[in-house]
């Protein structure tokens, strides 16, 4: 059995990074929250077969992503189903919202640091090449160790990357023009 006390020490300091790369998988707190919290516990059920001394947050990375992987493809076989209370709520969130007086700091960090026409972008990213860029370009790890997160070869990282890079650069490419960081060709 895993020792809890190290476990918590050595793992939950990755905690920040991990809800923030769930937030970006699947852009809603409540899916994230319970992506996190499924990510710790597969986690520490694993622990004691975790070897000491390899990168322990590309090890609970690979939980986080397989995790998702295997929850988004569930649900995209699942019915949606919306609960009358449910709507409710989020009718009164956005309302307080508009109007600025419930904000996380999460949100508000996030609107300035990526303007709406981007997240849109990587949002329109198949979920192959989407994944493959915020494991790459937001969370900063290595094309190794993006293809053990990920199970797949350093090649087919590499492959995704360069098209999902590629498909943002098209997409926002009309963004970019519009201010002014490209300079659009004349005709």
């Amino acid at each position: 059995m895993a020792d809890p006390a190290r476990f918590e020490a050595e793992a939950l300091v990755f905690a920040d990074a991990l809800y923030g790369a769930a937030l970006r998988m699947t852009r809603d707190r409540a899916d994230a929250e319970d992506l996190l919290q499924e990510t710790y516990l597969k986690a520490f059920r694993a622990y004691e077969r975790f070897e000491e001394g390899t990168n322990l947050r590309a090890w609970l990375f690979r939980i986080l992503t397989n995790t998702y992987i295997s929850t988004y493809r569930s649900r995209q076989r699942a019915p949606q189903l919306t609960d009358v209370d449910d709507v409710e709520d989020l009718y009164l969130y956005k309302r307080l919202t508009a109007t600025g007086l419930s904000r996380s700091a999460e949100d508000a960090a996030l609107e300035r640091l990526t303007a709406p026409e981007v997240l849109a972008a990587l949002d329109e990213l198949p979920e192959q090449f989407r994944l493959a860029v915020l494991l790459s370009d937001v969370e900063q790890f290595s094309y190794k160790e993006i293809a053990d997160i990920t199970g797949v070869p350093i090649g087919t990282v590499m492959s995704r990357i360069h098209r999902g890079r590629k498909a943002l650069q098209k997409a926002l490419a009309p963004y970019a023009a519009e201010l002014g960081l490209l300079e659009v060709p004349r005709t």
